[in-house]
């Protein structure tokens, strides 16, 4: 409960952030697949709808939105006609530069009030959590919902 509830806290404080920087009107999933999509440098619409846990036609719907917004574009696949590579927009990495410097500002407002050791011990629970889970979130799998 208080993980959710400590992740429920930093969400909305990192919204009113981004809101403030012209980030207002997001969809739920962006987020998600802006990290996706820039941690992965051969990112496909099927590989994307993998990530998020969601059919490829959903995952359809959020890149055609979030391509008319400036957020992702879609480029050839030089080894596959077929497929699309997606690739972040100017406003894709905007929006990824400003929650960077959010996630930067709130960790060390953390390590300002509690000590950049607890800091550090509350990132090493939190990645033995990851690394442990039942599912497939270790490997990197994002859930969008």
């Amino acid at each position: 409960m208080l993980l959710g509830l400590a992740y429920q806290g930093f969400v909305e404080g990192l919204h009113d952030h981004l809101a403030a920087h012209g980030f207002a009107k997001l969809g739920p999933a962006y987020g998600y697949v802006v990290r996706a999509v820039a941690a992965e440098p051969r990112m496909t619409q099927r590989r994307l709808a993998a990530r998020l846990a969601i059919t490829e036609q959903g995952a359809g719907q959020i890149v055609d939105d979030m391509v008319r917004r400036r957020f992702v574009t879609r480029l050839r696949d030089p080894d596959d006609a077929r497929a699309r590579l997606l690739e972040l927009g100017p406003r894709g990495r905007e929006l990824l530069r400003v929650a960077r410097a959010y996630h930067a500002a709130y960790e060390q407002r953390l390590a300002s009030a509690l000590g950049a050791d607890h800091v550090d011990a509350m990132r090493r629970v939190l990645e033995h959590v990851v690394a442990t889970s039942a599912d497939d979130t270790a490997q990197g799998r994002l859930r969008a919902t």
